[in-house]
Protein backbone atom coordinates (compact mmCIF):
# COMPACT_ATOMS: atom_id res chain seq x y z
CA UNK A 1 0.00 0.00 0.00
CA UNK A 2 1.78 3.35 -1.43
CA UNK A 3 1.64 6.11 1.32
CA UNK A 4 -2.01 8.15 0.76
CA UNK A 5 -3.88 11.25 1.96
CA UNK A 6 -7.38 11.24 3.79
CA UNK A 7 -9.28 13.50 4.87
CA UNK A 8 -10.63 10.80 7.78
CA UNK A 9 -8.85 7.46 8.57
CA UNK A 10 -11.32 4.49 9.66
CA UNK A 11 -9.26 1.71 11.65
CA UNK A 12 -11.66 -1.01 11.74
CA UNK A 13 -14.26 -2.50 9.17
CA UNK A 14 -16.55 -4.10 11.81
CA UNK A 15 -20.19 -3.14 12.15
CA UNK A 16 -18.90 0.41 13.36
CA UNK A 17 -16.49 1.20 10.91
CA UNK A 18 -18.77 0.30 8.11
CA UNK A 19 -21.47 1.97 9.51
CA UNK A 20 -18.94 5.50 10.12
CA UNK A 21 -18.25 4.63 6.66
CA UNK A 22 -21.75 4.87 5.12
CA UNK A 23 -22.32 8.26 7.19
CA UNK A 24 -19.46 9.54 5.41
CA UNK A 25 -20.02 8.47 2.05
CA UNK A 26 -23.48 10.23 2.70
CA UNK A 27 -21.71 13.10 3.49
CA UNK A 28 -19.19 13.12 0.79
CA UNK A 29 -16.12 13.63 2.84
CA UNK A 30 -13.18 11.03 1.30
CA UNK A 31 -11.99 8.48 3.63
CA UNK A 32 -10.30 4.90 4.15
CA UNK A 33 -11.50 1.99 5.89
CA UNK A 34 -8.78 -0.06 7.22
CA UNK A 35 -9.37 -3.91 8.17
CA UNK A 36 -7.17 -6.40 9.55
CA UNK A 37 -8.92 -9.41 8.52
CA UNK A 38 -12.28 -8.95 6.73
CA UNK A 39 -15.46 -7.86 7.72
CA UNK A 40 -17.30 -10.01 9.90
CA UNK A 41 -14.09 -11.45 11.35
CA UNK A 42 -15.26 -11.18 14.61
CA UNK A 43 -18.55 -13.34 14.43
CA UNK A 44 -16.85 -15.99 11.97
CA UNK A 45 -13.87 -16.56 13.80
CA UNK A 46 -14.77 -15.86 17.60
CA UNK A 47 -18.56 -16.98 17.89
CA UNK A 48 -19.69 -20.69 18.62
CA UNK A 49 -20.92 -22.91 16.01
CA UNK A 50 -24.77 -22.69 17.35
CA UNK A 51 -24.30 -18.63 18.21
CA UNK A 52 -27.26 -16.72 17.77
CA UNK A 53 -28.06 -12.96 18.61
CA UNK A 54 -29.81 -12.50 21.83
CA UNK A 55 -31.75 -9.43 20.62
CA UNK A 56 -34.37 -9.27 17.78
CA UNK A 57 -33.24 -9.38 14.34
CA UNK A 58 -35.53 -5.97 13.81
CA UNK A 59 -32.35 -4.10 16.04
CA UNK A 60 -30.47 -4.74 13.33
CA UNK A 61 -30.58 -1.25 11.86
CA UNK A 62 -27.10 -0.65 10.27
CA UNK A 63 -27.27 3.06 8.67
CA UNK A 64 -28.66 2.88 5.51
CA UNK A 65 -29.28 -1.28 6.19
CA UNK A 66 -32.36 -1.90 7.97
CA UNK A 67 -32.72 -6.03 8.51
CA UNK A 68 -34.53 -6.87 5.47
CA UNK A 69 -35.27 -10.88 6.60
CA UNK A 70 -38.24 -12.36 6.64
CA UNK A 71 -38.06 -13.02 10.84
CA UNK A 72 -38.02 -10.17 12.01
CA UNK A 73 -38.63 -11.38 15.84
CA UNK A 74 -36.21 -13.83 15.51
CA UNK A 75 -32.68 -14.36 16.32
CA UNK A 76 -30.18 -14.63 13.52
CA UNK A 77 -27.07 -17.37 13.65
CA UNK A 78 -23.81 -16.80 13.76
CA UNK A 79 -23.37 -17.54 9.67
CA UNK A 80 -26.30 -15.17 9.22
CA UNK A 81 -25.19 -12.48 11.13
CA UNK A 82 -22.04 -12.39 9.09
CA UNK A 83 -23.78 -12.75 5.58
CA UNK A 84 -25.40 -9.42 6.60
CA UNK A 85 -22.38 -7.50 7.26
CA UNK A 86 -20.81 -8.67 4.10
CA UNK A 87 -24.09 -7.59 2.50
CA UNK A 88 -23.91 -4.64 4.15
CA UNK A 89 -20.46 -3.84 2.97
CA UNK A 90 -21.18 -4.62 -0.35
CA UNK A 91 -24.38 -2.03 -0.23
CA UNK A 92 -22.41 0.83 -0.80
CA UNK A 93 -19.02 2.23 -2.52
CA UNK A 94 -17.17 1.65 0.66
CA UNK A 95 -13.59 2.52 0.38
CA UNK A 96 -12.37 -0.49 2.22
CA UNK A 97 -8.87 -2.13 2.54
CA UNK A 98 -8.96 -5.11 4.11
CA UNK A 99 -5.98 -7.82 5.43
CA UNK A 100 -4.06 -4.62 6.68
CA UNK A 101 -3.62 -4.32 10.34
CA UNK A 102 -2.33 -1.16 11.58
CA UNK A 103 0.96 -0.83 13.97
CA UNK A 104 0.95 2.84 14.86
CA UNK A 105 -1.28 6.34 15.54
CA UNK A 106 0.48 9.17 15.68
CA UNK A 107 -0.03 12.84 15.75
CA UNK A 108 2.45 14.55 13.12
CA UNK A 109 2.76 17.58 10.77
CA UNK A 110 -1.13 19.18 11.92
CA UNK A 111 -2.35 15.35 11.56
CA UNK A 112 -2.01 11.50 11.65
CA UNK A 113 0.13 9.27 10.44
CA UNK A 114 -1.22 5.69 10.37
CA UNK A 115 1.52 2.91 10.41
CA UNK A 116 0.29 -0.19 8.88
CA UNK A 117 2.93 -3.01 7.39
CA UNK A 118 1.85 -2.24 3.73
CA UNK A 119 2.69 1.25 4.47
CA UNK A 120 1.37 4.89 5.72
CA UNK A 121 -1.60 6.79 5.28
CA UNK A 122 -1.42 10.56 6.27
CA UNK A 123 -5.23 11.21 7.80
CA UNK A 124 -6.73 14.69 8.62
CA UNK A 125 -8.79 13.02 11.36
CA UNK A 126 -8.95 9.67 12.54
CA UNK A 127 -11.87 7.39 13.79
CA UNK A 128 -11.08 4.21 16.08
CA UNK A 129 -13.94 1.53 15.48
CA UNK A 130 -11.84 -1.19 16.73
CA UNK A 131 -14.59 -2.40 19.10
CA UNK A 132 -14.12 -3.53 22.63
CA UNK A 133 -13.45 -6.94 22.87
CA UNK A 134 -9.75 -6.91 21.70
CA UNK A 135 -7.66 -9.33 24.15
CA UNK A 136 -9.23 -12.37 25.71
CA UNK A 137 -8.98 -12.66 29.23
CA UNK A 138 -8.00 -15.61 31.38
CA UNK A 139 -7.32 -15.30 34.97
CA UNK A 140 -3.42 -16.31 36.10
CA UNK A 141 -5.22 -19.39 38.26
CA UNK A 142 -5.22 -21.27 34.99
CA UNK A 143 -1.32 -21.61 34.81
CA UNK A 144 -2.11 -23.78 38.68
CA UNK A 145 -4.26 -26.29 36.96
CA UNK A 146 -2.98 -29.90 35.61
CA UNK A 147 -1.29 -30.38 32.19
CA UNK A 148 -3.72 -32.72 30.84
CA UNK A 149 -6.99 -30.09 31.00
CA UNK A 150 -7.82 -28.43 27.81
CA UNK A 151 -8.15 -24.75 28.40
CA UNK A 152 -9.64 -22.49 26.10
CA UNK A 153 -11.34 -19.14 26.10
CA UNK A 154 -14.73 -18.38 25.21
CA UNK A 155 -13.37 -17.23 21.71
CA UNK A 156 -11.81 -20.23 21.16
CA UNK A 157 -14.97 -22.37 21.62
CA UNK A 158 -16.87 -24.01 18.64
CA UNK A 159 -19.01 -26.78 19.81
CA UNK A 160 -19.31 -30.46 21.88
CA UNK A 161 -17.05 -31.98 20.18
CA UNK A 162 -14.30 -30.13 20.32
CA UNK A 163 -13.57 -30.88 24.02
CA UNK A 164 -12.10 -34.02 24.87
CA UNK A 165 -14.35 -36.26 26.87
CA UNK A 166 -14.89 -35.90 30.38
CA UNK A 167 -16.58 -33.25 32.88
CA UNK A 168 -16.01 -29.67 31.95
CA UNK A 169 -15.87 -26.40 33.90
CA UNK A 170 -17.22 -22.88 32.32
CA UNK A 171 -16.14 -19.70 34.08
CA UNK A 172 -18.28 -16.74 34.10
CA UNK A 173 -22.24 -16.65 33.29
CA UNK A 174 -22.16 -13.25 31.23
CA UNK A 175 -24.04 -14.11 27.69
CA UNK A 176 -21.14 -16.57 26.34
CA UNK A 177 -20.85 -18.76 29.78
CA UNK A 178 -24.20 -18.65 30.53
CA UNK A 179 -25.11 -20.00 26.40
CA UNK A 180 -21.95 -22.41 26.10
CA UNK A 181 -22.33 -24.01 29.27
CA UNK A 182 -26.01 -24.79 27.81
CA UNK A 183 -24.78 -25.65 24.55
CA UNK A 184 -22.72 -28.72 26.59
CA UNK A 185 -25.14 -29.29 28.78
CA UNK A 186 -27.76 -30.62 26.02
CA UNK A 187 -25.23 -31.98 24.05
CA UNK A 188 -25.03 -34.39 27.38
CA UNK A 189 -22.06 -33.01 29.01
CA UNK A 190 -21.42 -33.17 32.44
CA UNK A 191 -21.05 -29.36 33.13
CA UNK A 192 -19.84 -27.67 36.31
CA UNK A 193 -20.67 -23.58 36.00
CA UNK A 194 -18.83 -21.11 38.29
CA UNK A 195 -21.72 -18.48 38.28
CA UNK A 196 -20.63 -14.76 38.73
CA UNK A 197 -23.11 -11.89 39.42
CA UNK A 198 -23.78 -10.74 36.26
CA UNK A 199 -27.66 -10.07 36.10
CA UNK A 200 -30.51 -12.01 33.89
CA UNK A 201 -33.96 -10.75 32.21
CA UNK A 202 -36.75 -12.67 30.96
CA UNK A 203 -37.09 -13.17 27.47
CA UNK A 204 -40.94 -12.65 27.20
CA UNK A 205 -42.97 -11.39 29.26
CA UNK A 206 -46.78 -10.62 29.18
CA UNK A 207 -47.41 -11.39 25.52
CA UNK A 208 -43.90 -9.57 24.03
CA UNK A 209 -40.14 -9.95 24.17
CA UNK A 210 -38.90 -8.25 27.08
CA UNK A 211 -36.48 -5.98 24.13
CA UNK A 212 -39.80 -5.03 22.62
CA UNK A 213 -41.17 -3.09 25.78
CA UNK A 214 -37.71 -2.18 26.75
CA UNK A 215 -37.65 0.22 23.51
CA UNK A 216 -41.28 0.95 24.02
CA UNK A 217 -40.41 2.52 27.05
CA UNK A 218 -37.47 4.29 25.82
CA UNK A 219 -34.77 2.60 27.88
CA UNK A 220 -32.53 2.11 24.27
CA UNK A 221 -32.18 5.63 23.89
CA UNK A 222 -31.08 7.00 27.42
CA UNK A 223 -28.28 8.42 27.11
CA UNK A 224 -25.49 7.94 29.43
CA UNK A 225 -24.97 11.33 30.50
CA UNK A 226 -28.60 10.85 32.43
CA UNK A 227 -27.37 8.03 34.76
CA UNK A 228 -25.14 9.50 38.21
CA UNK A 229 -23.00 6.32 37.84
CA UNK A 230 -22.12 6.86 34.16
CA UNK A 231 -18.37 4.78 34.87
CA UNK A 232 -20.44 1.57 36.63
CA UNK A 233 -23.22 1.19 34.05
CA UNK A 234 -20.02 1.22 31.28
CA UNK A 235 -18.67 -1.89 33.22
CA UNK A 236 -21.90 -3.31 34.13
CA UNK A 237 -21.75 -7.36 32.57
CA UNK A 238 -25.27 -7.70 30.24
CA UNK A 239 -27.76 -9.62 31.07
CA UNK A 240 -28.01 -13.42 30.24
CA UNK A 241 -30.68 -14.44 28.09
CA UNK A 242 -30.55 -16.43 24.40
CA UNK A 243 -32.54 -16.02 21.09
CA UNK A 244 -31.69 -19.82 20.92
CA UNK A 245 -34.54 -21.75 19.13
CA UNK A 246 -36.76 -19.00 18.91
CA UNK A 247 -35.58 -17.16 22.11
CA UNK A 248 -36.31 -18.44 25.96
CA UNK A 249 -34.76 -17.61 29.54
CA UNK A 250 -31.71 -18.98 30.69
CA UNK A 251 -32.77 -20.32 34.15
CA UNK A 252 -29.76 -21.68 35.68
CA UNK A 253 -31.44 -23.06 38.82
CA UNK A 254 -33.56 -25.24 35.98
CA UNK A 255 -30.02 -25.87 34.61
CA UNK A 256 -29.26 -27.04 38.37
CA UNK A 257 -32.55 -28.84 39.19
CA UNK A 258 -31.85 -30.75 36.07
CA UNK A 259 -28.05 -31.90 36.36
CA UNK A 260 -25.85 -29.25 35.77
CA UNK A 261 -23.76 -28.70 38.86
CA UNK A 262 -23.37 -24.88 39.67
CA UNK A 263 -20.80 -23.30 41.70
CA UNK A 264 -19.84 -19.77 43.35
CA UNK A 265 -17.18 -17.50 41.59
CA UNK A 266 -14.00 -19.56 41.02
CA UNK A 267 -12.08 -17.98 43.99
CA UNK A 268 -8.70 -20.05 43.64
CA UNK A 269 -6.37 -23.67 42.29
CA UNK A 270 -4.53 -25.33 45.06
CA UNK A 271 -3.12 -28.50 45.01
CA UNK A 272 -4.87 -29.67 42.90
CA UNK A 273 -8.14 -28.60 44.12
CA UNK A 274 -10.54 -25.55 42.44
CA UNK A 275 -12.00 -23.67 45.11
CA UNK A 276 -15.04 -21.91 44.46
CA UNK A 277 -16.59 -18.95 46.82
CA UNK A 278 -19.91 -19.24 49.23
CA UNK A 279 -21.37 -16.52 46.89
CA UNK A 280 -23.95 -18.71 44.58
CA UNK A 281 -27.18 -18.19 46.67
CA UNK A 282 -26.42 -14.37 46.62
CA UNK A 283 -25.25 -14.64 42.76
CA UNK A 284 -28.79 -16.43 42.03
CA UNK A 285 -30.72 -13.64 43.94
CA UNK A 286 -29.71 -10.66 42.83
CA UNK A 287 -30.06 -12.38 38.89
CA UNK A 288 -33.18 -13.08 39.59
CA UNK A 289 -34.25 -9.75 41.91
CA UNK A 290 -32.92 -8.04 38.48
CA UNK A 291 -34.99 -9.97 36.45
CA UNK A 292 -37.72 -9.25 38.18
CA UNK A 293 -36.58 -5.47 38.78
CA UNK A 294 -37.17 -5.21 34.47
CA UNK A 295 -40.43 -6.60 35.08
CA UNK A 296 -41.86 -4.35 37.67
CA UNK A 297 -40.87 -1.47 34.99
CA UNK A 298 -42.76 -3.38 32.33
CA UNK A 299 -45.81 -3.64 34.79
CA UNK A 300 -46.17 -0.07 35.58
CA UNK A 301 -45.45 1.26 31.99
CA UNK A 302 -48.55 -1.03 31.12
CA UNK A 303 -50.76 0.59 33.75
CA UNK A 304 -50.16 3.85 32.79
CA UNK A 305 -50.98 3.53 29.32
CA UNK A 306 -53.73 1.20 30.12
CA UNK A 307 -52.26 -1.03 27.55
CA UNK A 308 -54.30 -4.63 27.24
CA UNK A 309 -51.70 -7.10 27.19
CA UNK A 310 -51.97 -10.24 29.10
CA UNK A 311 -50.77 -11.45 32.85
CA UNK A 312 -48.33 -13.81 33.99
CA UNK A 313 -47.59 -15.63 37.36
CA UNK A 314 -43.93 -14.72 38.45
CA UNK A 315 -40.96 -16.19 38.17
CA UNK A 316 -41.17 -18.87 41.55
CA UNK A 317 -37.32 -20.33 41.85
CA UNK A 318 -37.47 -24.04 41.02
CA UNK A 319 -33.87 -24.69 42.97
CA UNK A 320 -31.89 -23.30 46.12
CA UNK A 321 -28.33 -24.14 45.83
CA UNK A 322 -26.39 -25.05 49.28
CA UNK A 323 -24.71 -22.38 51.34
CA UNK A 324 -20.74 -21.81 51.77
CA UNK A 325 -17.72 -22.35 49.54
CA UNK A 326 -16.98 -25.71 47.48
CA UNK A 327 -13.87 -27.40 46.00
CA UNK A 328 -13.74 -29.72 42.85
CA UNK A 329 -11.34 -32.06 42.78
CA UNK A 330 -9.32 -30.93 39.03
CA UNK A 331 -8.50 -34.44 37.91
CA UNK A 332 -12.55 -34.60 37.24
CA UNK A 333 -12.24 -32.54 34.56
CA UNK A 334 -11.07 -32.51 30.88
CA UNK A 335 -11.59 -29.20 29.85
CA UNK A 336 -12.51 -25.61 31.26
CA UNK A 337 -14.12 -22.66 29.27
CA UNK A 338 -13.14 -19.64 30.30
CA UNK A 339 -15.67 -17.24 30.19
CA UNK A 340 -13.93 -14.05 31.32
CA UNK A 341 -13.97 -11.67 29.01
CA UNK A 342 -11.96 -9.28 26.75
CA UNK A 343 -9.45 -6.51 27.73
CA UNK A 344 -8.12 -3.76 25.86
CA UNK A 345 -5.21 -2.97 23.83
CA UNK A 346 -4.43 0.19 22.56
CA UNK A 347 -0.78 0.38 23.06
CA UNK A 348 -0.52 1.59 18.97
CA UNK A 349 -2.14 4.43 19.60
CA UNK A 350 0.67 6.95 20.49
CA UNK A 351 -1.78 10.03 21.59
CA UNK A 352 -3.20 10.49 25.44
CA UNK A 353 -6.67 10.40 25.12
CA UNK A 354 -7.09 7.49 28.21
CA UNK A 355 -7.45 7.76 31.64
CA UNK A 356 -6.18 6.12 34.26
CA UNK A 357 -7.44 2.40 33.67
CA UNK A 358 -6.88 2.72 29.89
CA UNK A 359 -10.11 3.54 29.17
CA UNK A 360 -10.62 6.09 26.03
CA UNK A 361 -11.62 9.46 27.52
CA UNK A 362 -14.28 10.71 25.53
CA UNK A 363 -17.75 12.46 25.58
CA UNK A 364 -20.07 10.73 22.75
CA UNK A 365 -17.10 9.29 21.20
CA UNK A 366 -15.27 12.87 21.01
CA UNK A 367 -11.54 12.60 22.27
CA UNK A 368 -9.58 15.86 24.05
CA UNK A 369 -7.12 15.16 20.74
CA UNK A 370 -9.45 17.46 18.18
CA UNK A 371 -10.25 15.15 15.48
CA UNK A 372 -9.68 12.14 17.20
CA UNK A 373 -12.58 9.90 17.57
CA UNK A 374 -14.24 6.52 19.09
CA UNK A 375 -16.85 4.19 17.68
CA UNK A 376 -18.76 1.14 19.05
CA UNK A 377 -17.87 1.35 22.34
CA UNK A 378 -20.36 -0.13 25.17
CA UNK A 379 -22.62 2.43 26.40
CA UNK A 380 -20.77 5.18 24.33
CA UNK A 381 -23.38 7.09 24.48
CA UNK A 382 -26.67 4.36 24.77
CA UNK A 383 -27.14 0.82 25.68
CA UNK A 384 -27.19 0.00 22.04
CA UNK A 385 -23.60 2.07 20.75
CA UNK A 386 -21.77 -1.02 20.37
CA UNK A 387 -24.35 -3.22 18.76
CA UNK A 388 -26.41 -2.98 15.72
CA UNK A 389 -29.43 -1.36 17.26
CA UNK A 390 -27.51 1.89 18.32
CA UNK A 391 -24.16 2.10 16.51
CA UNK A 392 -26.19 4.35 13.69
CA UNK A 393 -26.68 6.90 16.18
CA UNK A 394 -23.01 7.52 16.76
CA UNK A 395 -21.62 7.23 13.29
CA UNK A 396 -24.12 10.12 12.49
CA UNK A 397 -23.10 12.06 15.31
CA UNK A 398 -19.74 11.61 14.48
CA UNK A 399 -20.18 12.66 10.86
CA UNK A 400 -21.60 15.92 12.06
CA UNK A 401 -18.35 16.32 13.99
CA UNK A 402 -16.11 15.46 11.53
CA UNK A 403 -17.48 18.01 8.66
CA UNK A 404 -17.47 20.50 11.44
CA UNK A 405 -13.89 20.25 12.35
CA UNK A 406 -12.77 20.15 8.61
CA UNK A 407 -14.55 23.23 8.71
CA UNK A 408 -12.93 25.10 11.06
CA UNK A 409 -9.15 24.10 9.60
CA UNK A 410 -7.94 23.54 13.08
CA UNK A 411 -5.34 21.02 13.57
CA UNK A 412 -5.26 18.30 16.18
CA UNK A 413 -3.12 19.48 19.11
CA UNK A 414 -2.49 17.72 22.53
CA UNK A 415 0.34 17.08 24.37
CA UNK A 416 1.94 14.43 26.48
CA UNK A 417 2.27 15.88 30.27
CA UNK A 418 5.28 13.29 30.88
CA UNK A 419 6.32 10.32 28.60
CA UNK A 420 3.80 8.02 27.18
CA UNK A 421 1.48 4.60 27.91
CA UNK A 422 3.28 1.50 27.30
CA UNK A 423 0.36 -0.47 27.54
CA UNK A 424 -3.17 -0.08 28.42
CA UNK A 425 -3.43 -4.04 29.49
CA UNK A 426 -5.50 -5.00 32.43
CA UNK A 427 -3.92 -5.74 35.94
CA UNK A 428 -1.60 -8.59 36.50
CA UNK A 429 -4.23 -11.41 37.51
CA UNK A 430 -4.97 -11.69 34.10
CA UNK A 431 -3.08 -13.62 31.33
CA UNK A 432 -3.66 -11.65 28.32
CA UNK A 433 -3.01 -14.65 25.69
CA UNK A 434 -5.34 -17.85 26.46
CA UNK A 435 -3.07 -20.61 27.62
CA UNK A 436 -4.25 -23.65 25.59
CA UNK A 437 -3.15 -27.11 26.37
CA UNK A 438 -3.17 -30.01 24.26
Amino acid sequence: MAQQQRSVAVIGGGQAGLSMSYCLTEAGIDHVVLERDRPGHEWRERRWDSFCLVTPNWQCRLPGFPYDGDDPHGFMLRDEVVDYLERYAASFDCPLIDGVEVTRLRQEHGGFTVETAEGQIRAGQVVLATGPYQVPLVPRMAERLPEHILQIHSSEYRNPAQLPDGEVLVVGTGQSGCQIAEDLFLAGRTVHLAVGSAPRVARFYRGRDVVDWLDDMGYYRRGIDEFADADAVRLRANHYVTGRDGGRDIDLRAFARDGMRLHGRLSGVTGGRLRFAGDLRHNLDNADAVSEGIKDSIDSYIAARGIDAPTEPRYTPVWQPPDGESELAADRLSAVVWSTGFGRDYRWVQIPVFDGRGYPAHERGVTSCPGLYFLGLPWQYTWGSGRFGGVADDAAYLATKIAEFAASGRSPDVRWIAGTPESTYPADEFLLVPRTVA
